[in-house]
């Protein structure tokens, strides 16, 4: 056996970085975070080659004396930890191996100035070996530049992926970090990617989402609901996006703690539990979520790139979270996302650019939109026969409220017209399935069967909480057939069962009896809506909590019972249908996380036609 030795200090050091110098993001992440910690108000950065051939983050920030920087390259030197104490940490970085582990495999030059020193002072770190203090020009704050990543350690370089994609990572750790400190301002250059030009923002909820909006997007900005919530000292801020604003993957939820972005399975758990009652498992919402307690709250010290943290108490932070977010979600009542109409239009624009018509908003070369128009309006007129919908039986049925002269003869009637309600006033149904609605500034086009479905769902969940689901007995009691496992699945969830309205008993192998169902779901399939929920059970099995797989079978329930496509609705019905979406949480989207609806605004549609 070799004989027990102390390591040299400079391969210490290239250890320490395989902990905290994974990639150029890495590096980056760690840079940045010592110019938040230092005050900066401004922090510039220049990537060259995805980060590997050159990272430069300057900052105007406190600076460093020259005794500070001489120190600030020694392993384990910190300015962030004046008291020693780990259950307290309050800054970004504290660990005091950043800078020592970036200069064991780069080269690394330090150019920084004290606020009140005369000059600045410089300091190159080559592969672990440092030349002399020098000297230097410098504004206050610090410049770091680090060249040739891994040089001292080529092995690495091997697992750097495409120059484009650090140079991504890169970006997505700058926007994290802007995100939890909008009052900064940030800029990042390099190839491979397009500038940042994050302007500071103000220190409160406008401000966080001015800052939302430079790194995520209008589309988030304009489908973002604000939240803010406290309980025992746990604060919880941000913005979420409504449920039909949704995501393949979990990719755009940024989460902090006290400033710090982590990925914490513990809060990605919330979320879903949160969303659970508006969106399919396979989808996931956009939010950004910052949550601010007492550091000795949580533990961030568990991670070597501190990307993780633990609570000191997970259900208070779950809770809050769960709690705020459902709060937050049923406040936003019948809203869906404003991308619906955009995308509607879009389709219209490409349909309209087929025939030959100019873009949206441009007038040249519309000398033959005349004959152009006239085909669209005969293929519209064709698509609108009574034979392909109830829109020609409607105008002759419906009563004055649903037809072209509701704003005129409902305005005596009522202090509120049907127009000016947020989903407006009903006024013809197409192909028996979409109710189209006129609104103040635009149209609105429900989907029937979606907006219903959910309807009856929010309905049967309000019965079930006021433990007052009405049932309806059958006259005469319904054998249902299904396999041997779904039959016994039905029959160990009996009792749950029956507290929703529907009542089973056991009637030979495979094969459950039907005596009582839900009054609201009296006349739909009930075989198949029994079927349906053996096969919820089954995907549901243990894995979530009775009250989740009530809320499910609830909501396999709804469907069967919902105002079907197809089904032609009078005008009373129709308007009833809208005026009830306006006053039911969650109506925004159906059971199954898609839009009950898309609204077009009045001034796009203009636009359409050249109008604007």
């Amino acid at each position: 056996m070799l004989p027990v030795r102390r390591l040299d200090p400079v391969l210490a050091d290239r250890i320490a970085a395989g902990e905290v110098v994974e990639r150029p993001a890495s590096v980056v992440k760690e840079l940045v975070e010592n110019a938040l910690d230092a005050g900066a108000r401004r922090i510039d950065i220049v990537i060259e080659g995805g980060g590997r051939k050159l990272i430069r983050v300057a900052d105007d920030g406190h600076g460093m004396s020259a005794a500070d920087l001489s120190l600030a390259v020694e392993r384990h030197a910190t300015s962030k930890l004046p008291d020693e104490d780990l259950s307290a940490i309050a800054t970004l970085g504290f660990r005091g191996e950043a800078l020592p582990s970036i200069a064991s495999v780069a080269c690394l030059d330090i150019h920084t100035r004290a606020a009140f020193a005369d000059s600045g002072v410089m300091l190159r770190v080559e592969g672990g070996v440092r030349s002399d203090l020098a000297p230097v020009a410098q504004a206050q704050g610090t410049r770091i530049e680090v060249r040739d990543l891994f040089f001292a350690t080529p092995a690495r370089l091997k697992f750097l992926k495409s120059e484009r994609s650090e140079a991504l990572a890169v970006a997505d750790v700058v926007r994290r970090l802007a995100m939890t400190h909008p009052h900064v301002r940030f800029s990042l250059r390099g190839d491979g990617i397009s500038p940042l030009d994050l302007q500071a923002c103000a220190q409160d909820s406008d401000g966080l989402l001015q800052r939302l909006r430079q790194c995520l997007g209008a589309d988030f900005a304009d489908n973002a609901l604000p939240v803010a919530a406290e309980r025992e000292g746990m604060r919880l801020a941000g913005f979420i996006g409504l449920p039909t604003f949704n995501r393949a993957n979990a990719s755009a939820q940024y989460f902090a703690v006290n400033g710090r972005p982590v990925r914490d399975k513990l809060l990605q758990g919330a979320i879903r539990a949160a969303y659970m009652d508006y969106l399919p498992r396979d989808r996931h919402p956009s939010l950004a979520l910052f949550v601010d307690c007492d550091p000795r709250e949580v533990d961030v010290n568990v991670h070597p790139a501190k990307a993780e943290v633990r609570f000191r108490d997970p259900g208070l932070v779950r809770g809050l979270i769960i709690g705020a977010l459902k709060q937050v979600l049923a406040g936003a009542m019948h809203r869906a996302t404003s991308t619906g109409g955009a995308r509607t239009l879009d389709v219209l624009q490409r349909r309209v650019q087929g025939m030959d018509v100019p873009p949206r908003g441009s007038l040249a070369g519309w000398n033959d939109a005349p004959v152009a128009a006239a085909g669209f309006a005969q293929q519209a007129a064709r698509a609108f026969t009574p034979a392909a919908s109830s829109f020609g039986a409607l105008a002759l049925d419906l009563p004055p409220q649903s037809d072209a002269r509701a704003h005129e003869t409902l305005v005596a009637q009522e202090i509120h017209p049907p127009i000016l309600h947020p989903l407006g006033a009903a006024r013809a149904q197409l192909h028996e399935t979409y109710i189209v609605a006129q609104t103040e500034t635009g149209i609105v086009i429900v989907d029937q069967h979606a907006a219903h479905e959910r309807l009856v769902y929010e309905r049967l969940k309000r019965q079930r909480a006021e433990k007052a689901i009405a049932r309806q007995m059958l006259l005469i009691p319904v054998v249902v057939d299904c396999d041997d496992a779904g039959a016994a699945r039905l029959l160990d969830h009996a009792a749950a069962l029956e507290s929703i309205g529907l009542a089973i008993e056991s009637f030979g192998p495979g094969a459950v009896l039907v005596r009582e169902v839900p009054a609201a779901l009296k006349d739909g399939d009930i075989r198949r809506m029994v079927a349906d929920v053996a096969d919820t059970l089954a995907e549901d099995g243990q894995a979530s909590a009775l009250e989740a797989r009530l809320d499910h079978v609830l909501a396999t329930m709804a469907c069967h019972h919902s105002v079907r496509a197809g089904r032609r609705l009078n005008g009373q019905e129709m308007n009833a249908l809208l005026r009830e979406m306006e006053a039911t949480p969650g109506s925004g989207q159906c059971n199954h996380g898609r839009p009950t609806y898309v609204e077009l605004q009045l001034a796009d549609i203009e636009r359409l036609f050249g109008r604007r």
